[in-house]
């Protein structure tokens, strides 16, 4: 079963715009965001990779590490190595991309183990490697960069109590734009009375659109489960 306090690594088959494959768990120390996008899609060539690079230039890459991560699950024979670096080059992306590796099935490798339903999707890691947010769709600017500058506040080893309160601070401060969607609600889509979820959200898709996935256009109905010492804080992260 997923767990997001030990997410898996990104199984890959080709990287531009670095020297080494970027592994997560070299990563650990520094906030990480993955930016999923298809070629093709117009939510990611219009809002998720200009957002990335927009957070790409916001945050210095000695704490915040962004990744683009081309997960071909639709009109896969267009987006091989050669099309990518193509896109890439076209589209001036300053930061680390992969190619997602294929399965032998519908969905690539990395795509699949984090259960990843459309493009864009954003993931979100602290500096410990745990997975704290999984958006689908685009995320306001706003919101992301100060999730993103929330994570990057924390310690490299900070207590799990600094991780709560900092989380229960962010669903104090930001207005979730899904909000009137759920009455009384946090607008994410999930139940916080139990301790063991992390952000898993659908966001607008105007504007261009979000490609493929399954339900993308409500907020999933599943939550992945934390092993035992999971966080405990009662809310998604």
């Amino acid at each position: 079963m997923f767990d997001p306090e030990s997410p898996p690594e990104l199984e890959t088959a080709h990287w531009l715009n670095t020297e080494a494959p970027l592994k997560l768990k070299e990563q650990k120390g520094k906030v990480v965001v993955v930016a999923a996008f298809q070629q093709h899609c117009p939510g990611s060539v219009k809002h998720g990779l200009p957002q990335a690079a927009r957070i790409a230039g916001a945050f210095s890459p000695d704490e915040v590490v962004v990744i683009g991560l081309n997960t071909p699950f639709e009109e896969t024979e267009k987006q091989n190595k050669a099309a990518l670096e193509k896109f890439v080059e076209e589209h001036e992306l300053p930061f680390a991309i992969a190619l997602d590796k294929t399965n032998g099935k519908s969905l690539p490798k990395t795509m699949e183990a984090y259960e990843i339903q459309g493009t864009p999707t954003v993931l979100v890691f602290d500096r410990q490697g745990r997975l704290r947010r999984h958006y689908l769709g685009q995320v306001d600017d706003l919101r992301l960069g100060a999730e993103v500058m929330a994570l990057a506040i924390e310690a490299r080893d900070a207590p799990r109590e600094q991780s709560i309160a900092i989380e229960r601070r962010l669903a104090a401060t930001l207005v979730d734009p899904n909000a009137h969607h759920h009455a009384g609600g946090c607008g994410c889509g999930h139940d916080h009375s139990h301790d063991h979820g992390h952000d898993h959200h659908a966001h607008s898709h105007e504007g261009g659109g979000c490609c493929g996935g399954q339900g993308h256009a409500h907020d999933h109905d599943h939550d992945h489960q934390h092993a035992q010492g999971g966080c405990g804080c009662g809310h998604n992260h």
